[in-house]
């Protein structure tokens, strides 16, 4: 097998930290602004979270002259997209970075910014482990595409659907050999980072559905790192945006909502809560939010993920013929490629699922020896020779829980994503995974962040025109 499987982990998971650094001064801090006014900051549009959803949304916004301030909680921006510097000021991806031809809003930011593009690297060999007789990995690849094509299929207005999760429908499909439904697991805890027994089989279905891509998810990366498109966006924006500036508090009345930081007020005429469903949540809301609201954003769990960047003085992998890509049966959820570009030689594996939450309690020095000593005993001893190593664990992170995305676990809440993107009067709701394209992924943070844009510059017309 020498091309990517239709889908390894979400290319859109997972901005450079050194090139925000140095664009800094640029943005405010909140005790910054503090040092103004004790007024409440007046806008028309409150934004709150500086992922691609939030920086697209304030971008297009601005656009159609509005005034809009965003308010992030990190002291960068990209939400689920960020960058690590190596000892020599090489970038890499920690979080999101690859994508295809078929993500057209990520290719057109790279276009529109002139970030070069460069092509992965797949040719060759893909290894799996432990190993499997040859062509049978190929076979069992197919079959996992054919499950996931009747998946797709299923009538999800059927009643008995909204009872299931992944495992249970699994279950229920008798004629699948045990090897077929073993990998089709692995694969979704290696792609929505939770267990099988935990995920909506209908939220699966209609998730998976909205992943469209004909090219392979890993087909491309931005020559750098996929932080410089948001550092790039966030220049745009000025001193309207404002990191290291978590909201704890929202206050809604007909007119306008007010929110609450640790120094700061914010009052807007509407507000745009752009960050993950969990953490929505994690808010205080004043009146509280509906009971359907609430059901709502208590549906989901976040994904749990870890991502490495090993890098080595060579690719000695090629010289061996292999592709880097490497796929692990077991432990589950596993998956490694290359990521070398330009003078960065490296690889990179994705760690989903249950496995990286069983990590997450283990020290750090511990996992990263751990991985080497798998990708040793799957490409050889050259593997164990690497320069430097990065780890990052996504498991429990503050700003966003986990990675690389929520996923809905509640079977009782079948219409969450629709209550949420109903909104709340002049309070809106948009996120990657609510993205009618490529939910999950940077792609589908940006078509998120267009739609809630369109949807808010329609709000002030409306009441224009009255």
């Amino acid at each position: 097998m020498t091309a990517c499987p239709r889908n390894p982990p979400h290319g859109g998971f997972f901005i450079g930290a050194v090139h925000f650094q140095k664009n800094l001064s640029v943005f405010a801090t909140m005790s910054q602004l503090e040092n103004q006014t004790e007024e409440p900051i007046e806008c028309d549009v409150a934004i709150v979270g500086a992922g691609f959803t939030g920086l697209t949304a304030a971008t297009e916004l601005k656009k159609a002259g509005l005034d809009i301030v965003v308010l992030e909680a990190r002291d960068t921006v990209g939400g689920r997209v960020e960058a690590h510097a190596f000892a020599d000021g090489i970038e890499v991806d920690a979080g999101g970075q690859f994508f295809c031809r078929d993500m057209v809003h990520v290719v057109s930011l790279a276009e529109t910014y002139g970030r070069p593009v460069v092509m992965s690297h797949a040719t060759g060999e893909v290894i799996s482990q432990p190993p499997l007789p040859k062509g049978k990995a190929e076979e069992l690849w197919e079959s996992v595409d054919g499950l996931r094509d009747r998946m797709i299929a299923t009538d999800l207005a059927d009643p008995a659907v909204s009872n299931l999760t992944v495992a249970g429908w699994l279950q229920e499909q008798t004629d699948v050999p045990d090897d077929v439904a073993q990998s089709f697991r692995r694969m979704v805890k290696g792609l929505w980072c939770r267990s099988p027994e935990e995920i909506s089989f209908a939220y699966l279905a209609s998730n998976d559905r909205r992943v469209t891509n004909k090219y392979p998810e890993l087909e491309m990366i931005i020559d750098g790192t996929m932080h410089m498109l948001a550092a790039d966006m966030a220049a745009g924006l000025g001193d309207r945006l404002i990191i290291g500036s978590p909201v704890t508090a929202i206050t809604t009345s007909p007119e306008s909502v007010t929110l609450t930081t640790q120094k700061r007020l914010v009052r807007a005429r509407q507000v745009l809560l752009a960050v993950p469903p969990i953490m929505a949540r994690r808010l205080s809301f004043s009146p509280a939010l509906p009971d359907r609201f609430t059901r709502a954003l208590d549906a989901w769990s976040a994904g749990m993920a870890m991502k490495f960047n090993i890098r080595y003085a060579e690719p000695f992998w090629r010289k061996q013929g292999l592709s880097g890509l490497v796929m692990w049966r077991d432990p589950q959820g596993i998956f490694a490629c290359d990521a070398s570009h330009g003078d960065y030689c490296g690889l990179i594996i994705f760690v989903g699922g249950p496995q990286a939450g069983i990590w997450h309690e283990r020290p750090a020095d511990e996992i990263r020896r751990e991985i080497v000593s798998r990708l040793v005993a799957a490409l050889g001893e050259e593997a164990g020779r690497f320069t430097e190593i990065h780890l990052r664990d996504w498991v429990d992170d503050p700003w966003s829980d986990g990675a690389y995305s929520d996923v809905i676990t509640d079977l009782g809440s079948p219409d969450a994503e629709a209550v949420l993107l109903e909104g709340l009067g002049n309070l809106h709701f948009a996120a990657s995974e609510l993205s009618p394209s490529f939910p999950g992924y940077v792609e589908g943070a940006i078509v998120a962040g267009k739609i809630a844009a369109e949807k808010i510059t329609h709000a002030f017309q409306a009441k224009t025109e009255r």
